[in-house]
């Protein structure tokens, strides 16, 4: 699939159709981030708690990454749907993720991706560096 389009763009709005877009949105980001010098650790990395998307090692620092990924700022751009809530729940994931990998990083930081990928036109990437 081409880097500037969306997947399913004229399709409609359905839960396998914000699935897909997400999941897009995801491996969109983790190639961008890896363009960047990160290496990618894991992705859609699961526990009772909850998911992180990504998890990536920037030097000695583990990232967890939140990713959003929208069509439009129709309903608000990407990164408004995270709430310090979120950041909250992202940072006790992090812990969570080093315990059951026994990995010890000198510092753990949570990142931001959004994506805003328009049914036409360039998909657009903002990430925020260390929110929680």
């Amino acid at each position: 699939m081409p880097a500037t389009t969306s997947p399913d763009p004229e399709g409609p709005t359905t839960a396998e159709h914000r699935r897909r877009l997400g999941a897009w949105g995801e491996a969109h980001a983790a190639r961008h981030l890896a363009r960047q010098g990160m290496v990618v650790l894991d992705r859609n990395w699961r526990c009772e708690l909850g998911e992180i998307d990504l998890v990536l090692r920037e030097g000695d620092v583990l990232v967890i990454c939140e990713v959003k990924t929208r069509t439009s700022v129709a309903f608000g751009a990407p990164l408004e749907a995270v709430d310090p809530r979120k950041v909250q729940r992202l940072q006790w994931l992090g812990h969570r993720w080093l315990r059951e990998h026994s990995a010890r990083p000198d510092d753990l930081r949570v990142d931001l991706v959004g994506v805003l990928a328009p049914r036409r036109g360039p998909v657009s990437i903002e990430h925020v560096r260390g929110v929680g």
